[in-house]
């Protein structure tokens, strides 16, 4: 049996895509190998030594910077998001699987905010808190902010899976007895759960990372990304470098802790 011989656009492609996946990821892997300075390391290259000096670090005393604090707000923030954008595109994917006046003018309204620059967005949050005398802070304004993000793309990504979803389903278990809510309950929310649990993972990430939405509107306390941001100009260890792997490293068990609850789900239903 002879493999069909490869032309010269496959490599030419190859090679693009090597070089796309090198320039994405080439600057993650410098921060995570000189995360691993030894003691008297500096920020740049060469490696002065191999330890995981500056991982114990992070669980000491800091001259600057609240990495604990600001992991917990950006946690908890994070989740806070993922809860109500899991809500409110599950909700509104049911709404628009039928029609109703001022659809289409809604639907583009709630996109809107994609298109307008992330720092206008929270400049306009935080001078409309500053107007109506209340204090910009994490778990408001900044909640707000953040959800002008995540709550657009849920919402496409709930319109593409009812886009996909038979109504047979839903007719099958009416005709079976089942009222409303029981196929709802019964019959759709186990069908759609894979993409639910995907929507909660997109807000949470998009939300544990962001930073210009949050600037403005974060107030007297930061959240991760905005603490790293200001370590930049003030920490001249590699510390900082541990503290970026470590929460690499925090993502990458988040997503890949989600993947193998879609794909449990995914076996489950298939062998039922």
């Amino acid at each position: 049996m002879h493999s069909e011989k490869r032309g010269r656009e496959f490599y030419i492609l190859a090679i693009f895509f090597a070089l796309f996946v090198l320039f994405l990821y080439g600057p993650l892997s410098a921060i995570l190998i000189l995360a691993f300075q030894g003691p008297n390391g500096g920020l740049t290259f060469p490696l002065n030594g191999v330890s995981l000096h500056w991982f114990a670090n992070l669980f000491e005393q800091q001259a600057v910077g609240d990495f604990g604090g600001s992991f917990r707000r950006s946690f908890m923030l994070g989740v806070m998001v993922m809860i109500v954008t899991v809500l409110v595109s599950l909700l509104a994917g049911l709404a628009f699987r039928r029609k109703f006046v001022g659809a289409t003018p809604l639907f583009y309204l709630s996109v809107a905010s994609l298109v307008v620059p992330s720092i206008i967005i929270s400049l306009g949050i935080g001078v409309l808190f500053q107007q109506l005398g209340l204090e910009p802070a994490w778990y408001s304004s900044a909640f707000g902010a953040q959800l002008t993000w995540t709550l657009p793309f849920g919402v496409l990504i709930m319109f593409a899976v009812f886009n996909r979803f038979s109504p047979s389903y839903e007719e099958a278990a009416r005709d079976l007895g089942a009222n409303s809510w029981q196929t709802f309950s019964n019959v759709v929310l186990p069908m759609i759960a894979p993409s639910l649990i995907g929507v909660g993972l997109f807000g949470f990430t998009l939300s544990y990372d962001e930073f210009a939405r949050t600037l403005m509107t974060s107030g007297t306390y930061n959240t991760l990304p905005l603490e790293i941001y200001g370590m930049t100009t003030n920490v001249t260890t590699p510390v900082l470098y541990a503290l970026g792997a470590v929460t690499t490293f925090f993502s990458l068990i988040v997503i890949g802790a989600t993947l193998g609850i879609i794909a449990a789900m995914n076996r489950r239903r298939s062998k039922g």
